[in-house]
């Protein structure tokens, strides 16, 4: 029983590690992840407390929507200018719909262009 706690906070640690490493550097806060990496290993338990508690960035990180929301915060207090967000993969019925628009707007340019040859054929003509 008394090894479980070591075990759990093994884990903890490597986890938080592993968190450290993979994320941006916009993503952390309070110190560089160099710093977060010494206090995770030299201090376990209170570095990877301190870590899930103070040093990550928390909110819609999954969704496109809260990566862009989190660069527009970070752009508003100056810490790095914001990235484009990445447009919006769009549905089938979309795509099928943006079809239909461009073979409409070809169809429309196609009987413009008639109809400009046929009035240029025309005033030749009556000249």
């Amino acid at each position: 029983m008394l090894a479980v706690f070591p075990v759990i906070l093994l884990a903890a640690m490597v986890i938080a590690l592993i968190d450290i490493i993979m994320r941006d550097d916009w993503q952390v806060r309070h110190l560089p992840k160099f710093g977060w990496i010494l206090l995770v290993i030299l201090l376990p338990l209170v570095g990877t407390l301190l870590w899930f508690l103070l040093g990550r960035e928390y909110g819609g990180a999954s969704a496109g929507e809260g990566i862009g929301s989190l660069m527009a915060q970070r752009s508003a207090q100056g810490s790095r200018s914001p990235v484009p967000p990445a447009p919006q993969p769009s549905t089938t019925e979309q795509q099928l719909a943006d079809l239909d628009r461009e073979i409409e707007y070809y169809q429309r340019r196609a009987e413009l262009d008639r109809l400009k040859r046929e009035a240029d054929g025309d005033a030749g003509a009556a000249r």
